[in-house]
């Protein structure tokens, strides 16, 4: 019988003009982009949280520091790529990722499918187990006054 985990994600990073903007591991044309240690990538972030959790291994800052110099602008998707490393070592492997992007401008819903192949690329796993959303907060909070972006992930994995 397989063992199932659930793993939630949530993270945040302020957006700024003179940054670029990484979001599901593509680059987007943006006068903003988020601000972090790495390269800020927010979805990637939570898509890491959310395995992380599941496997029970802490989270994203406990195995990458913000404090460490070597992660200080690393692509996100080596990140995500020493993850799955642990999410398998740990006997895990991922039923399916379901996120959320809340980001009131650019408009995410063109890129999804480039983002889908991206992730599933650097996961090693079907495009069909990863689903994107994205929604705006209608103007809303500080994500409506276009000052961050924010994500949130639930990650499925199973015992192999």
């Amino acid at each position: 019988m397989n063992t199932f985990k659930i793993g939630m994600g949530y993270d945040v990073h302020q957006l700024k003009e003179g940054y670029d903007f990484w979001l599901g591991g593509i680059k987007l044309a943006h006068e903003k982009g988020a601000v972090g240690h790495s390269d800020a990538d927010v979805l990637i972030h939570v898509i890491c949280d959310a395995l992380l959790g599941a496997a029970n291994l802490r989270d994203i800052g406990y195995h990458f520091s913000d404090k460490d110099p070597q992660f200080k602008g690393i692509d996100s998707k080596v990140l995500l790529k020493e993850v799955m490393e642990k999410i398998r070592e740990a006997g895990f492997e991922v039923g399916n990722i379901d996120s959320t992007i809340c980001l009131q401008v650019p408009k995410v819903n063109p890129h999804i499918p480039t983002m889908k192949t991206c992730l599933a690329e650097v996961m090693k796993i079907p495009e069909s187990s990863i689903s994107i959303k994205a929604t705006t907060t209608e103007w809303l909070g500080f994500v409506g006054r276009e000052e961050g972006v924010s994500a949130y992930c639930v990650a499925l994995i199973y015992h192999v």
